[in-house]
């Protein structure tokens, strides 16, 4: 599909994510484990070949977590990319765990906040992560917990653990209450055409150049938007895929969304990545937008 598929990654202009400078498009690296992100990959070497082609191809923001796989994909990214390239940004989150049958359970008292920052390191073999996300397990307005949490996460920041503190799963109301005490550096929110409801969150990022980084930017299993007529109709019709014209949709949204689609299969790493070079004229983000 004409350049669709060139190499990309590099050649929008970098974006801020915390005190951090990236590509508009990293790497979410969760598909990198088993079945429900359980276990080891099928492919332990095709998954470590993946890693290292998407550093190859410019990507420089890599969203992890201990509790993918649970362990496995910290230990993949560490066999496939240690010593890290001083550029490369590692971001992770805390507040779940794995059960020994895949089951996810909140981990997030504050004690488990630390502990779960520290097996990031050990795993990944760093001293320092770029950012942590406090992910939410919970569904409750900001209360005195959620300040203990902040103040687990800020002690981090503090002890040169992590460079900056980041949100996941959040509200508008957590995101405005988190910043009375802690500069936040992103937030990471599900959001795609079928999914807006974290447009408010979106709106207050960008007016406080926060950046936002959606999970599940092309929707997933009820939620696809892939197959939505509409998509399919606008990427004929500009020589692109679909997923490259949601992604691109994304990323002309405000100029402070970073992505992180991830993704098992090194075409489709190609593919994402080149979504940066895909230019929607006023009638295709319309449409996107009225899906």
């Amino acid at each position: 599909m004409g350049n669709a598929f060139k190499p990309a990654a590099q050649r929008l202009t970098k974006r801020s994510l915390g005190p951090y400078s990236v590509s508009p498009i990293g790497f979410g690296a969760m598909q990198l484990a088993g079945p429900n992100v359980f276990g080891p990959p099928a492919d332990r070497a095709a998954a470590i070949s993946l890693l290292r082609d998407a550093i190859d191809q410019g990507v420089d923001h890599i969203d992890t977590a201990e509790y993918y796989g649970p362990t496995v994909v910290n230990e993949l990214i560490r066999e496939a990319l240690h010593p890290y390239a001083p550029e490369l940004v590692l971001v992770s989150k805390v507040g779940a765990a794995r059960g020994r049958r895949g089951e996810i359970f909140a981990a997030d008292q504050p004690d488990q906040l630390r502990s779960g920052i520290e097996d990031n390191l050990k795993s990944l073999a760093v001293d320092r992560l770029g950012v942590v996300n406090l992910r939410l397990m919970r569904v409750s307005a900001p209360d005195a917990f959620f300040d203990e949490q902040l103040n687990a996460m800020v002690s981090a920041r503090n002890d040169g653990l992590i460079g900056a503190v980041g949100l996941s799963n959040v509200s508008l109301a957590h995101l405005q209450h988190a910043l009375r005490f802690v500069d936040v550096a992103c937030v990471q929110n599900e959001f795609n055409p079928a999914n807006r409801a974290s447009e408010p969150v979106i709106e207050e990022c960008r007016r406080r150049g926060i950046a936002f980084v959606p999970f599940a930017p092309l929707g997933f299993g009820s939620t696809s938007v892939l197959a939505n007529p509409t998509l399919a109709r606008i990427a004929a019709r500009l020589g692109c895929t679909s997923a490259q014209a949601c992604l691109a949709w994304e990323l002309a949204l405000a100029p402070n969304i970073l992505l992180i689609p991830g993704t098992s299969s090194r075409h489709h790493l190609h593919e994402n990545l080149a979504a940066s070079q895909v230019s929607l004229d006023a009638d295709a983000l319309y449409a996107i937008s009225q899906m």
